[in-house]
């Protein structure tokens, strides 16, 4: 699977109605703080995202709340996409590990069934299990990314 393939699913996300998305934006700070709470609790967080990287975990729940507030407003399969590989370079640059998304996200599913209407979580929930089947290959394309040269290390003429 290729960045395209990624965007052509992510294509087949449906964007949630109006009422849905407003409830998801007037409950996110509660959601990012709960799934903040619980991540701290494991026992197992530092093998996850490596020392010393609490805040950055906090801050990664209270930026992914606000951006799936964003999509479920106006839906943007290649935003989603684009970000997501952002996300996977740049955190596991700073020492997260594949296992924390998972984790992470499964725990966000667990704690949107508990704190949304079912209509809401039915609506926003196919975005949590895209994300979370799209785990592997979100993971090779930004491995592939990361090997490749940036401009500025390419060969010169």
């Amino acid at each position: 699977m290729n960045r395209d393939d990624l965007i052509r699913s992510a294509g087949g996300l449906a964007q949630p109605q109006a009422d849905a998305a407003e409830e998801f934006q007037q409950k996110m700070d509660a959601l990012a703080a709960e799934l903040n709470r619980q991540m701290l609790q494991r026992p197992d967080l530092e093998r996850l995202i490596g020392p010393d990287n609490q805040e950055m975990m906090q801050d990664n729940s209270r930026n992914f709340c606000r951006f799936m507030s964003s999509q479920f407003r106006a839906y943007e399969p290649v935003a989603l996409v684009e970000t997501a590989l952002w996300v996977f370079r740049a955190y596991r640059a700073h020492g997260f590990q594949i296992t924390y998304w998972p984790a992470y996200l499964d725990t966000f599913a667990e704690i949107s069934r508990a704190q949304l209407s079912g209509k809401a979580f039915g609506q926003i929930y196919p975005f949590l299990e895209w994300l979370i089947l799209q785990i592997p290959a979100l993971v090779a394309i930004s491995d592939q990314e990361l090997a490749q040269p940036l401009p500025e290390d390419l060969p010169h003429e």
